[in-house]
């Protein structure tokens, strides 16, 4: 129990007694005895809990993956594995490095099925994963992301993204996904957005020929237009060598200030301040069936989503005072 001392004033005639020091203490500020600060005691609290939390959670985890208590569905995704595996892996870049603001999170249904259209850049696709950690996060819904048949190519990254829920950006994929009411992210630019030039950084590639749209009015998904400002910096693409892109097999092989230069350290991303804003959702249903074969209506509401995320990324763009500060 913390003992509350009674402050007895010091006038003249009072006796020295009253005022004594402890023993061994001095009147000088710089020599007083250390006085003992709840805070430091809250916080080392604070990491005793999350250490014991940490343990906790690990041994049930294991636990789970040694009895199999735990389910994949039909695409590979793998919850039990993405929430506690993928997603403490991303946190530490999505609250400390990148220190990503999040708006229009209540764009993003509670419930039922949503198309979410971002803009894709900075080289390696480090926005789509900060993108699900913000849908995972702020809105509580796991993000099933359309991603390049490259992806699922490559040894283990194929397998891990499977189980943190990534599938083809394929129609069919696409649209079984939204029926079964997932919250869907598609990035129309591609590789062309993600390897694109430092110099048009913000400056939106051609968005395809509204595949996603296709599926979004085939089932009637509202699609919630996605704007990101901070990914363009982590790695400025300087250069794109496309001879030995081709011989790797990549759609590029980009040379930023600090890769290939500095080894593996330039793979590290630069610190940006991030954005990420989900606008106001484009309704699907307001047209009939037939729309989702007719080539005007798929132009026009392909056309209305780019506008919105460009204007945004422009809005966001006036409002960053600085690129690493915010």
């Amino acid at each position: 129990m913390t003992q509350v001392a009674k402050v007895i004033p010091l006038h003249a005639g009072t006796r020295r007694s009253q005022g004594r020091l402890p023993d061994g203490a001095s009147a000088h500020p710089s020599t007083m005895p250390p006085v003992p600060d709840e805070r430091s005691d809250a916080f080392a609290e604070d990491i005793r809990q999350a250490l014991i939390g940490y343990a906790t959670g690990t041994a049930e985890f294991v636990r789970r993956r040694v009895t199999g208590d735990y389910e994949v569905d039909d695409f590979g995704y793998d919850p039990h594995f993405a929430d506690h595996v993928i997603m403490p892996l991303l946190r530490p870049l999505f609250d400390k490095w990148f220190r990503v603001e999040v708006r229009g999170i209540e764009n993003i249904p509670a419930d039922g099925r949503a198309l979410v259209v971002a803009n894709h850049a900075g080289t390696l696709p480090v926005d789509a994963l900060m993108t699900s950690v913000a849908v995972r996060d702020h809105a509580g819904r796991p993000l099933r992301m359309l991603a390049a048949d490259l992806a699922f190519d490559l040894p283990v990254v194929g397998t891990v993204a499977r189980k943190a829920g990534h599938t083809l950006a394929c129609h069919p994929d696409a649209e079984r996904l939204l029926r079964d009411d997932q919250v869907v992210a598609v990035f129309p630019e591609g590789y062309k957005g993600l390897g694109k030039p430092f110099k048009e950084r913000y400056k939106l590639q051609r968005f395809g020929r509204g595949g996603f749209v296709s599926a979004a009015l085939k089932t009637d998904a509202p699609i919630v237009p996605c704007s990101i400002v901070g990914s363009e910096e982590i790695y400025p693409n300087i250069a794109d060598l496309t001879s030995l892109a081709r011989l790797l097999g990549l759609p590029y092989f980009p040379i930023t200030p600090l890769f290939p230069a500095l080894g593996p350290l330039g793979a590290v991303p630069l610190p940006s301040k991030w954005y990420i804003e989900f606008g106001t959702p484009i309704a699907t249903d307001i047209h009939d069936d037939a729309a989702a074969d007719d080539p005007m209506v798929l132009f026009e509401v392909t056309d209305h989503v780019r506008e919105t995320i460009q204007q945004t990324l422009y809005k966001l763009l006036t409002r960053r005072r600085n690129v690493f500060l915010g």
